[in-house]
């Protein structure tokens, strides 16, 4: 039998990744970090929405998710409704044709199995059931790391769902209601664990020491229209969302705070650029990150955060950052709540100024004993990460694993 040293493990790593979502990359780039630790053998590669993006900024091939390049566009016409057809049967073979060259696929982190933003049954979820079928079938083990999920009421997705869940060689989830989801949808859940997102494994920026005199609010902003549920009043929860963040901003400004915009995804831009056209002034400030790494980075230089994507809030949690958070499934709550921050959540869809601002002024009164709370759950979210590793590599690397053991042992 030939050596795991002698031939290398092939890891394929999959997702809407290079896409733009800057939560999706930092999950990506955990695992990525994991693997050229724990497995530099491994020869990786991705299958994914953004390849050039992949590609370019982590150095590993990647090749396109969908055959058909308008996938993420509405499709109207004629022609363009049949090559999308066409395209969702070229994908079976494509998919399957991807995951028989790998030994094991990883999906690091990212919400899945979860429909808490707008999703249509024939796009990601169709995606990943193609990917777990095809691991089953082909013997290629397919692993979910670190995922959030929900319970879907979508019929057809909530099916597709359920069994890429089934399918997968290994289940891990970033929350504990994210497994109790999935149990709650039929799915045997019995040896999964709950690990913290992915995220919490990335390196942090050294965190500034708070001046005296009140400093920069960072403010993450969401392109945020609702979730699937709630199609008939997108627009209205877009405007009601945008207007309580201009209000609070607005009054922000007025006491002379500095305010930094952030996004988490490039649909974003939209909304900082309307929150600079209503509050025209030079303490309103936008940054442009282009990955976690950078978002840390300014918040680590804030006095307080106020956030609405997930792993913004998750950024300025780990750089120790008292953070508010505008939360729009119950995935934000569950998080702000393992932190010690959990009285400081705010619903999303019903923003409303005033009360969001007794509630940050709470917090900032509350900051210093908040810091150290949150110290101490950073290094807890490391240790576990740290046992989700070791987890991941014995599912998955089982012949590696015996040769790191091996190699151990004999070191004098």
């Amino acid at each position: 039998m030939t050596s795991a040293n002698k031939t290398p493990v092939r890891v394929g790593v999959f997702g809407l990744l290079g896409s733009g979502n800057l939560g999706n990359d930092g999950s990506l780039e955990a695992v990525l970090g994991y693997l050229r630790a724990e497995h530099p053998e491994a020869v990786v590669d991705a299958l994914c929405g953004g390849p050039e993006g992949v590609a370019a900024r982590f150095g590993i091939p990647a090749t396109r998710m969908h055959w058909y390049r308008g996938e993420y566009r509405t499709a109207s016409r004629a022609g363009a409704i049949a090559a999308k057809g066409l395209g969702k049967l070229v994908d079976v073979f494509r998919t399957a044709a991807w995951v028989r060259r790998h030994d094991v696929v990883i999906v690091p982190g990212m919400g899945v199995l979860e429909a808490t933003l707008p999703l249509r049954p024939w796009g990601f979820p169709y995606s990943l059931f193609l990917l777990c079928a095809s691991g089953r079938l082909f013997g290629t083990r397919v692993a979910l790391v670190s995922v959030g999920a929900a319970e879907i009421g979508n019929r057809p997705t909530r099916a597709l769902v359920r069994w890429s869940a089934r399918l997968a060689a290994y289940r891990s989830y970033r929350d504990a209601q994210s497994r109790d989801a999935m149990r709650a949808m039929g799915v045997d859940t019995s040896r999964d664990e709950v690990y913290p997102d992915l995220a919490f494994a990335l390196p942090t920026p050294e965190a500034s020491t708070p001046s005296g005199s009140p400093g920069p609010v960072c403010v993450g902003v969401m392109d945020f229209h609702g979730g699937n549920d709630d199609r008939a009043r997108a627009e209205e929860i877009y405007r009601r969302y945008l207007d309580g963040t201009i209000r609070f901003v607005r009054t922000l400004v007025e006491e002379g705070r500095p305010v930094r915009l952030l996004t988490g995804d490039e649909c974003d831009a939209s909304v900082v650029a309307a929150i600079l056209d209503a509050v025209d002034s030079p303490l309103v400030t936008a940054a442009e990150p282009s990955s976690l790494a950078d978002l840390m980075k300014e918040m680590a230089a804030a006095d307080t955060v106020v956030a609405i994507r997930y792993h913004n809030l998750i950024c300025a949690l780990k750089t120790g950052t008292p953070v508010l958070a505008l939360c729009y499934a119950a995935k934000s709550d569950a998080l702000m709540a393992e932190m010690g921050l959990g009285a400081y959540c705010h619903p999303a869809r019903e923003v409303d100024a005033d009360r969001l601002l007794e509630q940050f002024r709470v917090l900032e009164k509350r900051s210093a004993e908040l810091r150290r709370t949150l110290t101490e759950r950073n290094l807890a979210a490391v240790r576990r990460l740290e046992h989700q590793f070791t987890a991941l590599t014995a599912a998955l690397f089982p012949a590696t694993d015996h040769a790191h053991a091996h190699a151990r042992q004999e070191t004098p």
